[in-house]
């Protein structure tokens, strides 16, 4: 704005000096000239109104401004005599407000030892408050006032006490997640149309999927020792849970239950045709058939074990090079490479 406005005033001074050799006959024509002109400009202007930038506002307020407003009256503008004089307020106004800003616009920054000693007892003690922690650092010597305690505070992105302590629906839900198993059946078929039946699990935790085998026949000894194996590999790990749900299935005897029972797991059966109970366990069963069976051609129970497995290592990897989110279920392995190495394998 600066820069116009100083190109605005060389070139009217020179359109100035181009006046003074001129006759008053010749200054008059001129004037009727542009004053015609204005009148051509407005009649094709209509409604709508001309536009100014800051510099030509600057300009004409500087160049009108002490003309009396009858004089004004009398000139033929592209406004009224009023806006001429707002802005020669205006411009007066943004003059003083620049003149009138401080030098220093905030206060003094807080030393950075400060700074520390502020955010120290925050990590150490979540439960105090900007007040608990000035009236600690008074104790200790430092004087400093409590707003400045909340302004390091909140500029170190630290929540104030009360929502640092509140236990959030979202944390509570999940509080229990490391002792929750969930486990099911579900059914494909070969190539040759043979029925397999796979048992899998999965950690609420992690998501964890690990798959405990595929059969044609699941007998109570098989299911059995199924469980026996999840509870040696949770030992082996040394995890623990402390519930598994499942659903009403007949495949899964009470000698299932029982094995669980002895290793310190209760089994909490879902509602009869309510899967929205064992919905993390649904899902990935979707997931799974939409990734494996519907993609790929299994020859047989070896072969189905090995593209389980793939896919179990492939999910696994997929969880730890990125974060555990509920979206874990949906980001399921790349299908090319699960196919190619089950191509592989066949």
């Amino acid at each position: 704005m600066l820069l116009r406005l100083a190109y605005l005033g060389v070139t009217n001074a020179f359109a100035l000096l181009r006046l003074l050799p001129m006759s008053d006959r010749d200054k008059d024509a001129e004037i009727l000239a542009l004053r015609h002109q204005i009148t051509v400009l407005e009649r094709q202007l209509g409604n709508a109104r001309p536009w100014f930038s800051p510099a030509d506002r600057a300009f004409l307020a500087a160049l009108l401004h002490q003309l009396p407003m009858q004089a004004l009256r009398r000139l033929r503008l592209l406004v009224r005599p009023e806006t001429i004089l707002l802005w020669h307020r205006d411009l007066l106004a943004h003059r003083h407000a620049a003149r009138s800003r401080p030098k220093r616009p905030d206060r003094p920054r807080t030393v950075r030892s400060i700074r520390l000693l502020v955010l120290r007892p925050e990590r150490e003690n979540p439960t105090w408050g900007y007040r608990r922690i000035h009236g600690e650092l008074l104790v200790l010597g430092i004087k400093v006032a409590a707003s400045t305690v909340w302004r390091i505070l909140q500029d170190a992105g630290v929540d104030p006490a009360p929502e640092r302590t509140t236990t959030t629906w979202s944390v509570f839900l999940r509080s229990p997640a490391e002792a929750l198993l969930a486990c099911n059946f579900f059914e494909t078929r070969t190539l040759s149309g043979a029925r397999l039946y796979v048992l899998a699990v999965i950690e609420h935790a992690n998501r964890r999927i690990p798959v405990l085998g595929a059969t044609g026949h699941p007998t109570a000894s098989w299911v059995a020792q199924a469980a026996r194996n999840l509870v040696m590999d949770l030992e082996d790990e040394g995890r623990h849970a402390r519930f598994l749900i499942r659903d009403h299935d007949g495949k899964f005897p009470a000698l299932f239950d029982s094995v669980l029972a002895d290793a310190g797991v209760r089994v909490v059966l879902s509602g009869i045709r309510i899967p929205r109970m064992n919905a993390i366990m649904e899902r990935w069963i979707h997931s799974c058939r939409r990734e494996l069976p519907d993609r790929t051609l299994t020859w047989n129970q070896q072969h189905l074990l090995h593209a389980l497995r793939e896919y179990e290592h492939s999910s696994l990897a997929d969880q730890l090079t990125g974060p555990v989110t509920g979206s874990t279920l949906r980001d399921t392995p790349p299908v090319t490479s699960i196919i190619g190495a089950v191509v592989r394998h066949s």
